[in-house]
């Protein structure tokens, strides 16, 4: 993961992106979400830390102050006796107070705090992964608008083409109109047909700058040219999608957490050390004596076995095996989804493919055509309208063939993205 933030290019804000993989790579580190990887990166690091803290010392203080009801005293006979013999027993007091610090450390856990860390570490693995699924659908975006960009910069150029067209039949025309040749209306006719395909090109150049906008705002940089990418080889193998290995991460979660539940089983063993200050002490007889505060220190070894674990163990690790196999379907219905994509997508290449074979044959012929109306216009043959309509019909089959080129393009880069090659 970090390799791959780091193969991001670095643009300056103010670059000029003119390639698809310039702009995905500005896209993708422009996007907010690119910090994420950093925040789950940092929460990781303190969540396994603080879980490694288990195995220092854990300390705690406390202070108590109690009344007792009762508390232990010397039969009345041995009391009797005891004064008799001079020796002055008080008894303890029912107003108890102690303060005091409990110190353990745990030598064996079974596993538990590895298992504890591991889990804390697969967790952010998931979280990455789920993050680099969503960043990259950016490729996705950035492709709508990179080739809906090109698409109408491609109609633009066309579009100058027509007006060069008809600006030199419209002179033709006014020239044949001065030699009484040619009727006002057919002048006209032409020149007005060429203030309609000048307001397209006005439409067309404010969806162009709109969409530009929306690229550059995209990716944090200034586009102000596109460059037309070059036809990718079709790859066949699916590359490893990130859908795919978020779900290998939501695994290796699965695994650390079956581990986990097998460290629960384990027996714990550990030192124990408490010390107090308070009345009474562990020397009871004396506290019957003297009622006074004193200092008191305790200090052992702990084995403990929680069988309770066992009673739910089958359970869990049931409820582990479904999330193992939802995982596994999840990947299965993501594969079966991505090969119906790449089925469709290689049928739209290889149909683009047929129609731009002819593209350049109706091309010459709809010129040929209108070259022919322009003779057959000078000589009377036929009207301005039928000219027109010629004129327009080879600019339609020009648009047509750069509409099939781009999308077959957007197509490859579809499928590209697709199996992730």
């Amino acid at each position: 993961m970090k390799k791959w933030i780091a193969g991001l290019i670095l643009l300056p804000l103010t670059a000029s992106a003119q390639t698809l993989e310039e702009c995905q790579q500005a896209a993708e580190r422009n996007y907010p979400l690119i910090q994420q990887y950093d925040l789950i990166s940092k929460t990781t690091q303190l969540t396994v830390s603080n879980i490694q803290k288990g195995w220092l010392p854990q300390v705690s203080a406390s202070a108590q102050a109690t009344v007792q009801s009762d508390v232990t005293a010397w039969p009345d006979q041995m009391q009797t006796m005891l004064e008799g013999m001079g020796v002055d027993i008080k008894g303890l007091r029912k107003d108890q107070y102690r303060i005091g610090i409990d110190v353990q450390q745990t030598i064996y856990d079974g596993g538990a705090i590895s298992s504890q860390k591991e889990i804390a570490r697969r967790q952010g693995e998931v979280q990455e992964a789920q993050t680099e699924v969503t960043m990259y659908q950016v490729r996705r975006r950035v492709n709508e608008m990179y080739f809906a960009s090109l698409l109408i910069e491609e109609q633009i150029k066309l579009n100058n083409d027509l007006q060069e067209l008809l600006a030199g039949n419209e002179k033709k025309l006014a020239s044949m109109f001065e030699r009484g040749t040619a009727a006002e209306s057919d002048y006209l006719n032409v020149k007005a047909e060429r203030l309609s395909v000048m307001q397209q090109k006005t439409n067309l150049e404010v969806q162009q700058q709109t969409l530009k906008r929306m690229l550059s705002t995209f990716c944090g940089i200034e586009v102000k040219t596109l460059t037309k990418p070059l036809m990718p080889a079709v790859e066949q193998q699916t590359g490893l999608r990130p859908e795919l290995r978020a779900t290998d991460a939501q695994l290796r979660l699965v695994d650390a957490q079956e581990k986990a539940l097998n460290a629960a089983l384990m027996p714990r063993f550990g030192i124990f050390a408490q010390g107090w200050y308070g009345y009474p002490g562990l020397n009871m007889f004396e506290d019957m004596m003297r009622h006074r505060w004193s200092l008191n220190v305790i200090a052992g070894a702990r084995l403990s076995w929680n069988i309770g674990a066992l009673y739910t163990h089958k359970n869990d690790k049931a409820k582990i095996q479904l999330q193992r196999a939802s995982a596994e379907t999840n990947r299965l219905v993501f594969l079966f989804n991505n090969n119906m994509e790449q089925i469709q997508q290689n049928e739209n290449i290889e149909r683009y493919r047929k129609l731009m074979a002819d593209d350049e044959e109706m091309i010459s012929l709809r010129g040929k055509i209108r070259k022919a109306a322009e003779s057959k216009l000078q000589h009377g043959i036929i009207d301005v309208n039928d000219l027109v309509r010629e004129i327009n019909a080879e600019s339609a089959a020009r648009v047509q063939q750069s509409v099939h080129e781009i999308e077959m393009l957007k197509e490859m880069y579809d499928l590209k993205f697709t199996t992730n090659n």
